[in-house]
């Protein structure tokens, strides 16, 4: 079962974000930024760039012989960091920024595939064949770096580019307090998704007796 499903989270991952560059980057010209300007927008969506995080994990484990194609996508830290990531797409998209748009035809199929399907998929493998009991609390740190990171390069870039990729992170529109609400909401539903997959990783590992000594 597992590797259907790192197999099926790899086709139906690469699929959607290839669909998602052929029909969003023609999109974004038409709208009048420039080719780079399209794909600058395109990769500065933190649905994109998980996406193609767990991607990376997938393919990095595809050889059959265990080793490890791309080593730093292959270990335990990244696997579970990538769970945490994709799953926050998933809650912050469905509870949050499905209400806001209606997307039509392929841009519906890609909404779907990259905000449901792949994070669906990815920790349903995660949870069986690629946690293993090894993280620890002390890793939440480093796990938090990429949402923070991300945080920043979006409040910084706005000014400069004239827009945001979620409506959220509109300073302009929203004022700087409810901006830094909504953040603070987002950092915290990451940090508790961090704590509960430190759980969930030894559990899983204690159920199995995988635990790594």
């Amino acid at each position: 079962m597992g590797r259907f499903l790192q197999n099926a989270g790899l086709a139906i991952g690469l699929a959607g974000l290839v669909l998602q560059f052929c029909i969003t980057i023609p999109a974004s010209m038409e709208a009048g930024r420039s080719l780079l300007g399209s794909i600058v927008f395109l990769f500065s969506f933190f649905t994109i760039l998980t996406n193609i995080g767990a991607v990376l994990v997938h393919t990095s484990l595809l050889s059959s012989s265990g080793y490890a194609w791309l080593p730093a996508f292959a270990g335990p830290r990244i696997r579970a960091g990538v769970a945490i990531a994709i799953t926050l797409v998933f809650i912050v998209y469905a509870t949050v920024l499905a209400q806001l748009w209606q997307p039509q035809g392929l841009f519906l199929l890609c909404d779907v595939l990259l905000h449901y399907v792949t994070p669906v998929l990815f920790v349903l493998w995660w949870l069986i064949a690629g946690a293993d009991g090894t993280t620890r609390l002390s890793d939440i740190s480093w796990w938090m770096v990429y949402p923070i990171a991300y945080l920043i390069y979006a409040l910084a870039r706005a000014p400069f580019a004239g827009e945001v990729p979620y409506p959220f992170l509109d300073v302009a529109k929203n004022g700087a307090a409810s901006v830094a609400v909504s953040a603070l909401a987002v950092t915290g539903l990451f940090l508790v998704l961090c704590i509960v997959a430190v759980l969930a990783d030894h559990a899983v590992a204690r159920a199995t007796g995988s635990k790594a000594r």
